[in-house]
């Protein structure tokens, strides 16, 4: 079926994706600043992801890093970006494409983006009910804002 129209959907989603590579650009270049932090769940089955065998046998769908205190090589481009963090005294690289992100949360300022994926979509429009889950935690801190993108997609 073609669609026609304006994609609002697509066209936020890739804008967001933009704002993430602009913050990690400023992070890559200029560290972060203050109490900034950041925990970005991915789903490790896209094909872009690519990280040590172990860790992908130890988080086999989706795995959440954290960006603080200690990483290195954080490099971004149009399609995602790269970083090396510490596993247990173990520096692993990882690279995470900007469609395999899941979230991304400030937690030091109450920030938080969650992209929804296209099966939890099908799921609610197959029973006619979304899930309500509109007041999420917002990461370890809680009460962050996100905006889910999906919902408003047919």
């Amino acid at each position: 079926m073609a669609r026609s129209g304006i994609d609002y959907g697509g066209m936020m989603h890739r804008a967001l994706q933009g704002l993430i590579a602009d913050v990690l650009e400023g992070v890559a270049e200029h560290g972060l600043p203050g109490d900034h932090h950041f925990f970005i769940t991915f789903d490790t089955r896209d094909e872009g992801v690519e990280m040590a065998d172990w860790l992908r046998e130890r988080y086999p769908e989706e795995m959440t890093i954290v960006i603080q205190h200690w990483f290195d090589n954080l490099t971004v481009d149009d399609e995602g970006f790269t970083v090396t963090l510490n596993f247990g005294n173990s520096p692993e690289p990882l690279r995470i494409p900007f469609d395999a992100l899941r979230t991304f949360v400030d937690p030091s300022v109450e920030f938080g983006l969650r992209f929804e994926t296209q099966e939890s979509e099908d799921e609610d429009d197959e029973d006619g009910n979304e899930d309500g889950d509109d007041s999420p935690d917002g990461g370890p801190n809680g009460g962050g804002e996100v905006v889910q993108l999906d919902r408003w997609r047919k």
